[in-house]
């Protein structure tokens, strides 16, 4: 008499499919980070140009309340008009205050 093998189903993956899985993901990956790196230098520049329009009504109180305008940002964190860690911007641009009192930034 023959006996019959029985074989067991295995629930699992084979290593083809495990590769393909870790193609798509790698694929996936590739698109994606170029977009995310482009995104967060658009984030910084937005939060450079909202920095420096906060910067500027500051020069206007500093205006209003000495009588003049600021000959600096150091001048400026001195007399508790900025913080002492706000004189760059989030990108790492440096701010300029002209005699007019102009807020720019500088690359």
């Amino acid at each position: 008499m023959k006996k019959k093998r029985m074989r067991n189903n295995q629930l699992g993956f084979t290593l083809i499919e495990m590769m393909i899985v870790l193609l798509v993901i790698s694929v996936l990956l590739f698109v994606a980070i170029p977009n995310v790196a482009k995104q967060s230098n658009n984030i910084n520049e937005k939060g450079c140009t909202a920095f420096k329009q906060m910067v500027q009504g500051q020069v206007q109180a500093y205006r209003i309340d000495l009588k003049k305008y600021p000959a600096s940002i150091a001048d400026m964190i001195d007399k508790g008009y900025l913080r002492e860690g706000e004189k760059d911007c989030p990108n790492g641009d440096e701010l300029k205050i002209g005699a007019d009192g102009e807020v720019s930034i500088v690359k």
